[in-house]
């Protein structure tokens, strides 16, 4: 079995001090950077704007896997991407047109992903996975870090990836949410090859974060 991607997501690193987390977490090993993006009226947190992503870009090289939980969700596209998007991700319920959605984000050269909260069903992949380069299941509900995995996510995670397989889809099934390395193996063994984690890597401090991605490869 391959190790999982690890996708650190600096809403857990220190706010003072983003660039040089991000240099950090690039030399630590981490694979993709998560942006956490909180509008405050989809989720109940506000976070990083577009001139924060640009001011990051030059610091890493590593993809940028824009996770974009903002409602309406069309009109940020472009400027999340010209800031320095690799993955837009989108939940279902913050646009009207979801197929729309996921084609303008390819339209515009980026990956193309679609976020399932807890609640929401696998059917909404249906008439879309040919146009998807990854699904994101919360393994929480959305806005806030430090929550606790809900275990139920196990079972979502298996029925996601034998539904990709059956569709002939190459996309990354990817999981974010209190995830740790007690239960990153068992995201892994369900179906799971990206993990997002922001305790579990930046516990520690910098000096700490290699571990902290190695202990999450290896689970």
């Amino acid at each position: 079995m391959a190790a999982p991607l690890i996708c650190p997501s600096i809403l857990a690193s220190d706010f003072a001090r983003l660039g040089e987390e991000v240099r950090a977490l690039d030399a630590a090993g981490a694979d993709w950077i998560h942006v956490d993006v909180m509008d405050g009226h989809f989720v109940p947190n506000i976070t990083i704007g577009p001139d924060v992503v640009k001011a990051l870009r030059p610091h890493t090289t590593l993809p940028f896997d824009v996770h974009l939980m903002v409602a309406p969700v069309d009109p940020w596209l472009e400027a999340y991407r010209e800031a320095g998007a690799d993955i837009l991700t989108v939940h279902p319920e913050s646009g009207p047109h979801l197929h729309r959605t996921l084609g303008r984000i390819r339209q515009l050269g980026a990956k193309a992903g679609v976020v399932l909260n807890p609640g929401t069903s696998l059917s909404v992949l249906d008439d879309v996975v040919e146009l998807v380069d990854l699904v994101l299941l919360m393994s929480v509900n959305p806005g806030f870090g430090g929550q606790s995995f809900i275990d139920t996510t196990l079972r979502k995670i298996e029925k996601t990836r034998a539904l990709l397989d059956a569709a002939g889809s190459k996309a990354h099934l990817q999981v974010d949410g209190g995830v740790t390395a007690a239960n990153a193996g068992a995201c892994v063994a369900a179906g799971a090859d990206a993990l997002v984690a922001g305790t579990a890597v930046f516990r520690g401090g910098p000096s700490a974060y290699a571990a902290n991605i190695q202990a999450l490869k290896a689970a």
